[in-house]
């Protein structure tokens, strides 16, 4: 391949494009990622071969199937910085997992989207998985309407108008619940994106005063009534200010 500019840019274009698959799922055979990414499968076994040289990949022999190497854990060590809300809110949704004995997740907004950056999972026998990484839509769930409830006004009023949200998306309902959970300080769903599940969310402010994450705390909806969501808005509010207060 020759070394000009444009067909450098593609070649890392295409190898993080195969990075990506991981996202998706743990572990993929390579006829399957060529097909999700487009590529030739020998090209994409070339690009397999390299990454598994550099340690971004391992294949399994039995399996001859592909999952992201020890490369990537090391990379995922250094964005550990002191201003990270996934590191240093970690012991605080540990503390409040211990407490309310739920799952306890960390969100941010990716245009209209959610990530789940970091979770704590319940110690019950019943409970709601959160697994890392997971793209959520913005127009549902407590998580989301907290990423926008509490956005300055004009980033609020773009991702309202924004022409992506799916057709039933009642704007006029939303807002009025938007006004509420400013009042509230925190927002709740029951059943709204995934049948039997229910979450309270709150948002965490940098010392700035900056929205940067919203802490959620999820589990079974016949655990987490109305009720008992509204019981423990209170301590998650706490720990959003305390989480938010170690961040610049």
């Amino acid at each position: 391949m020759p070394e000009d500019g444009k067909s450098t840019v593609r070649a890392v274009e295409r190898a993080l494009d195969i990075l990506l698959c991981f996202t998706v799922k743990n572990e993929w055979p390579m006829t399957e990622i060529a097909d999700r990414v487009g590529l030739h499968k020998s090209t994409v076994h070339r690009m397999l071969a390299t990454l598994e040289d550099k340690g971004f990949v391992i294949r399994d022999l039995a399996s001859e199937r592909y999952r992201l190497g020890l490369r990537i854990w090391e990379l995922s060590a250094n964005m550990s910085g002191t201003d990270d809300p996934a590191v240093l809110g970690l012991p605080e949704m540990e503390r409040l997992r211990d407490m309310l004995g739920e799952t306890v997740s960390l969100y941010l907004r990716d245009g209209n989207e959610r990530i789940r950056i970091q979770a704590v999972q319940s110690n019950q026998a019943v409970r709601r998985v959160a697994p890392v990484g997971v793209r959520l839509p913005l127009y549902v769930g407590a998580s989301s309407k907290v990423l926008i409830a509490f956005e300055d006004q004009l980033m609020r009023e773009e991702l309202l108008h924004d022409p992506s949200w799916p057709g039933f998306f009642d704007t006029v309902q939303f807002r009025k619940q938007i006004e509420n959970i400013r009042k509230l300080g925190y927002a709740t769903s029951i059943e709204e994106r995934e049948q039997g599940a229910a979450a309270v969310s709150s948002p965490i402010f940098n010392r700035a005063g900056k929205l940067v994450a919203a802490l959620s705390v999820s589990g079974p909806a016949n655990r987490l009534t109305p009720e008992i969501m509204r019981q423990q808005a209170s301590a998650i509010i706490e720990a959003a200010n305390h989480i938010g207060s170690m961040l610049k």
